[in-house]
Parts: C-alpha cells; sequence; structure tokens
C-alpha cells in the first residue's frame, strides 16, 4: 500500500483499488497500535478506531 504521508506519528496511506471494503473513496491511517479507514469527502470514520488526538489531526479536508 502506497504511503502518502507520515507526521506525528501517524502513518497515512492509499490503496489504488479499494473497492471490496467500502464503496466511499477513504484513506487508511496507522497510529501506534491502532487503524482506521478514513472518507475522503467528510473525514468520518468508516472503519476501525483512532484515539481521538490523532482522529482530529488526520482529518483530510477542512470543516
Amino acid at each position: 500500500m502506497p504511503v502518502i504521508s507520515m507526521f506525528y506519528g501517524i502513518i497515512t496511506s492509499m490503496y489504488l483499488l479499494d473497492h471490496k471494503h467500502h464503496n466511499l473513496p477513504h484513506i487508511h491511517a496507522k497510529y501506534a497500535e491502532f487503524e482506521a479507514s478514513i472518507c475522503i469527502d467528510d473525514g468520518e470514520i468508516l472503519a476501525g478506531q483512532l484515539p481521538a488526538i490523532s482522529a482530529g489531526m488526520d482529518r483530510t479536508s477542512p470543516r
């Protein structure tokens, strides 16, 4: 899986073809032992979990 960015311990990556798990465009974020799939459009966590501080820092679109 290609890594898009790495900052503050958060690794953000994206699969080229990942239609079987979620139907929305999304990224994957890893932080320590946590993993989550995050919707690109609104920043909603589609699957998994992140601690509150890292979830707020990994928003891809402004609110």
